[in-house]
C-alpha cells in the first residue's frame, strides 16, 4: 500500500494518521489536501474534517550484491516497524483520555445553557435564559422579547433548540441526560391544549364510532395523547405514518 486517504480535525492530524497507516516518516511521502476542515455551526453542526491523500515516494536504491550463502533477514525490519507504531498508539490513547477528562470536568447542564445563550445572541433577541425546577426536573426557560419566533409553529422551533442543547450537553456527560427547554410556559400550555383536544375527539369517536386522524405531531406530543386516553373505555389509539409526518389515530374499541 503506497497511497492512503486519511481524515483528521486538521490537515496535520490527517497527515499523521496517514503516516501511521503507511508506517512511513514525513520525509518519505508527498501529500495532497483533498478537503480543508470546517468548524460548522457553533463548532457542532456541519463539522467537516480535513482529508488528505498521502503517497510514499519511491526512491531507486543502488543494487548491492549479497554475499553468497548469507540470507537476508526481513523479520527484524517488520519488528522495528511494529515498535515504531506502538508509541504513536500510546500517544493516541493518552490524548483520548485527556480529552475525555477535560469534558467530564465541565458541568453538562451549564454547557447546554451557554450554548442556548449563544444561539439567542446570534439571533439578536433581547432574551435571557433562566433555570427553574419543574416536577424535579431542571428546565432552561427563555424569557424576553420575540418568544413567538423562539417557539415557532406548534413549538417546532423550541423543539429544535431543545434537540441541539441536548446534543451539546451530552458531549460533556459520561451518562445520558435530558434537558427541557421552555419559553413562556409553552410546554404546560401545549400539554393542556392537547389533552383538551383528545378529550373532545374521544367523545366524538364514541358517539360516531368512526376513527379520527389527528394532524402530524412530534413523538412527545403523540405520547401525551396516548397517555391521556389510555384506559379510556371504548377508545383505542395508535400512531401511523413515518417521521416527520407521523400522526395519532383515535379509534372506537368494540367490545
Amino acid at each position: 500500500m503506497n497511497t492512503v486517504i486519511a481524515t483528521g480535525k486538521t490537515v496535520e492530524d490527517a497527515i499523521a494518521r496517514a503516516l501511521r497507516q503507511l508506517g512511513a516518516s514525513r520525509e518519505q511521502v508527498t501529500f495532497r489536501v483533498l478537503e480543508e476542515p470546517s468548524k460548522g455551526f457553533f463548532g457542532l453542526i456541519g463539522v467537516r474534517e480535513a482529508k488528505v491523500e498521502v503517497t510514499i515516494v519511491e526512491h531507486e536504491q543502488p543494487k548491492q550484491k549479497q554475499p553468497v550463502g548469507i540470507p537476508v533477514v526481513k523479520a527484524e525490519v517488520q519488528e522495528t516497524k511494529q515498535e515504531e507504531k506502538q508509541p504513536a498508539a500510546a500517544m493516541q490513547s493518552d490524548a483520548a483520555e485527556a480529552v475525555s477528562s477535560d469534558f467530564t470536568k465541565k458541568d453538562a447542564f451549564e454547557e447546554g445553557r451557554k450554548f442556548l445563550e449563544e444561539i439567542l445572541q446570534t439571533m439578536e433577541l433581547d432574551a435571557r435564559v433562566e433555570e427553574v425546577t419543574k416536577d424535579g426536573t431542571r428546565v432552561l426557560t427563555i424569557a424576553g422579547e420575540g418568544m413567538g419566533l423562539i417557539i415557532g409553529r406548534h413549538g417546532q422551533t423550541l423543539d429544535s433548540l431543545q434537540y441541539l442543547v441536548n446534543i451539546v450537553a451530552n458531549r460533556y456527560s459520561d451518562k445520558r441526560i435530558h434537558i427541557v427547554v421552555d419559553a413562556e410556559n409553552y410546554r404546560a400550555k401545549r400539554r393542556e391544549s392537547l389533552q383538551q383536544m383528545a378529550e373532545r375527539l374521544a367523545r366524538q369517536v364514541s358517539q360516531s364510532r368512526r376513527s379520527v386522524r389527528l394532524e402530524p405531531m412530534s413523538a412527545t406530543e403523540r405520547k401525551i395523547i396516548h397517555s391521556y386516553l389510555q384506559g379510556r373505555g371504548g377508545i383505542e389509539t395508535h400512531s401511523e405514518g413515518t417521521e416527520p409526518n407521523r400522526y395519532v389515530v383515535i379509534g372506537y374499541k368494540r367490545k
